[in-house]
């Protein structure tokens, strides 16, 4: 009989010991290396790697837009034409801490071929656009901000005219690569405001500013051209500006706005402002393909805009581009 109670009694251990085996929570150690956490579980070592920080956003946008007109023996009348307009926009964000630097890229440049005009091939779209900019944090959404501006085009301009009496047309060169060329570094308490959709607001005022008027040719600084004194190269003012920035804006499902007003007034004429916009409305068919409607206005008390009449006078300077092709981010 004792030793069917020894038999059934060591029965009950094992089974007792099985379902506490079963029933027990096994936690692993935990063990910090330079930062790296280790979780060791019996004989097993399983390495949590640290999750990486981002610190740079980069992207951009590549558009192309063609418009052909082929015309023979076409009774209502016109002539054939052949433009196209090309542009590329990248930009590189950096944001560590307190620390953000926001760069910006943007090149167009457009043309039009007319067959039976001189030159026949014109130039309808060119312009070179870098914004840089660096700031600290000073508070949630205030930034002491340093930013260099600096605009140009890439090929040479020309005013087209045909003189009285004369079956052709003549062209003056008017502009160049660096004729006009404005840099401008300006330093001053940066306000933005990331929303919930990504659309970006930056506002600037800068008490200092430095602005450079840059005429690298030689025929169009002798005549003082764009405000430089005659025969120099460049003109330096000293003034305060004023820069606004949306990105990314949402008017409308799948219509998007981006634009940029820079103002500047320098101090030895104050009030009187040099005025650089640019708006970009960009309405998104699907993924390749897009209208975009492009609106630039410049306006600059220097500059002179030689009229059809021979005089020229300070003027307001407007683009406006309407182009429908294919668009591509990256």
């Amino acid at each position: 009989m004792r030793n069917y109670l020894l038999i059934i009694g060591f029965l009950f251990i094992g089974l007792g010991q099985q379902a506490f085996a079963q029933d027990r929570l096994v936690i692993p150690d935990t063990v910090l290396i330079n930062g790296d956490t280790l979780l060791m579980l019996g004989d097993s070592l399983l390495i949590e790697e640290p999750k990486k920080e981002i610190f740079w956003e980069t992207g951009g946008n590549y558009n192309l837009n063609i418009q052909q007109v082929t015309l023979s023996n076409w009774a209502a009348g016109g002539s054939s034409s052949f433009a196209l307009n090309s542009g590329v926009s990248v930009y590189a964000n950096y944001k560590k801490e307190k620390k953000v630097w926001d760069t910006q890229l943007t090149i167009n440049l457009g043309m039009t071929r007319q067959g039976d005009r001189d030159f026949q091939t014109r130039k309808s779209n060119d312009n070179f656009i870098f914004v840089s900019n660096y700031g600290r944090e000073l508070s949630e959404k205030f930034y002491l901000s340093t930013q260099l501006d600096a605009r140009t085009q890439l090929l040479a301009g020309y005013k087209y005219s045909r003189p009285a009496g004369s079956e052709n047309d003549v062209r003056t060169k008017i502009s160049d690569l660096l004729s006009p060329g404005y840099v401008q570094s300006s330093t001053g308490l940066n306000y933005r405001k990331t929303y919930e959709d990504k659309s970006k607001l930056s506002v600037i005022l800068s008490p200092f500013t430095g602005r450079f008027t840059i005429v690298m040719n030689d025929s169009l600084s002798q005549v003082g051209a764009f405000g430089v004194i005659p025969g120099e190269n460049v003109r330096a003012e000293a003034g305060m500006s004023f820069a606004t920035s949306v990105v990314d804006i949402k008017l409308m499902e799948n219509i998007t706005w981006k634009a940029d007003l820079n103002l500047f007034s320098n101090y030895e004429r104050f009030g009187n402002m040099v005025v650089n916009f640019n708006s970009t409305i960009r309405m998104k068919v699907n993924k390749y393909i897009s209208t975009r409607m492009e609106t630039r206005i410049i306006y600059d008390e220097e500059v002179f805009i030689n009229q059809d009449d021979g005089t020229s006078k300070q003027a307001v300077q407007l683009q406006n581009l309407i182009n429908f092709g294919i668009s591509l981010d990256f």
